[in-house]
């Protein structure tokens, strides 16, 4: 009798059945959608940009082969992880930081950030925002735009708002705003070129539409409530859209996978959530942009938005059922 030459059932674990997609390709394509806005960066702020980014790049891949052989786990910094998440962090970044504030600030993003609590897909805060959130609280003056970036002529409308109200950004159209004419973190500022980025992630659906969606409205909504309550202090909506990091808070760090909740309604609750901060944090904060610290604050209600959950098939009929033999239970027992 012959033997077949291939096993006829072979037995794995799951999954058995592959979409296709990978973490390198998903990663792959969000450096890709950021690469207009690392590119409009480059043009506007020349080399001083490029070192930012490429350090921060080369501290990320490094601290995470360190920290990986440090755990004793197998290499995986060709799953390109690390190497976003060193982008995402220059992007919040002004051109003129320093190159320890750079290294301190990528290899806590991925050090702190993403290997301590376990790797990729385990981190309960959006890992570019602890980097950024250590540097901003430890040291703010060599983060702060305006403080750094003498001799410029571009305005930094957050600031401005911040210090000396809503008449000192009046002549700031939306279309200057819009093109990135302002200061500001590296690829935070370039709003076209962000938004072309997030399509291109909604369209490939790495991520969904619920919570750039929600986070934008509960933005616009808190922030016409506020210039409605005083127009001389509070800018319009369409200007804390414009400005700081807020479409890229909307696109590609509120949708964090690890740090984002599941399901359409906890993703758009928390969302809002985010959207709603950023103004609050904007008017009564001490910082002019509340992106980052709104959307790690957002981080911490996962957990508790993860519980929503939709009703079990045939949920109705299992809690009567339980009713009916309790009370079934109750009459025989007396």
């Amino acid at each position: 009798m012959l033997r077949p030459q291939h096993p006829i059932l072979t037995v794995s674990m799951a999954p058995h059945v592959h979409c296709g997609k990978s973490i390198r390709g998903h990663m792959g394509e969000t450096i890709i959608a950021l690469m207009p806005a690392v590119i409009m960066a480059a043009m506007a702020f020349g080399m001083d940009a490029v070192r930012v980014m490429a350090l921060s790049c080369a501290v990320a891949v490094t601290t995470e082969a360190l920290c990986n052989r440090l755990a004793g786990r197998d290499p995986a910094v060709d799953d390109l992880s690390a190497l976003l998440i060193g982008l995402l962090f220059a992007c919040l970044l002004p051109a003129s930081a320093p190159w320890w504030l750079v290294t301190v600030g990528s290899a806590s993003a991925v050090g702190l950030g993403k290997a301590v609590f376990g790797g990729l897909g385990a981190s309960p805060l959006c890992p570019p925002l602890v980097g950024w959130s250590i540097c901003t609280l430890s040291w703010p003056k060599a983060m702060d735009t305006n403080a750094t970036m003498l001799g410029t002529t571009l305005p930094d409308p957050l600031q401005l708002l911040k210090y000396f109200g809503a008449d000192a950004v009046a002549s700031l159209t939306p279309m200057s705003l819009f093109t990135g004419h302002q200061l500001g973190g590296l690829g935070a500022v370039h709003v076209a070129a962000l938004l072309a980025g997030g399509i291109f992630l909604l369209i490939r659906r790495h991520i969904f539409w619920e919570i750039p969606a929600a986070f934008i409205i509960g933005l616009l909504t808190t922030a016409w409530i506020y210039q409605v309550l005083d127009p001389a202090t509070h800018a319009a909506p369409l200007f804390h859209l414009l400005t700081g990091s807020t479409v890229l808070g909307a696109f590609f760090l509120a949708t964090d996978p690890a740090s984002s909740p599941i399901g359409r309604i906890p993703s758009l609750i928390y969302g809002l959530l985010a959207g709603i901060m950023v103004i609050i944090i904007r008017v009564y904060g001490i910082y002019p942009d509340g992106v980052p610290f709104a959307i790690l604050l957002a981080n911490l209600f996962t957990p508790l938005l993860d519980r929503i959950r939709p009703r079990p098939f045939g949920g109705p009929y299992i809690l009567a059922q339980e009713k009916e033999d309790n009370a079934t239970c109750a009459k025989h027992c007396g």
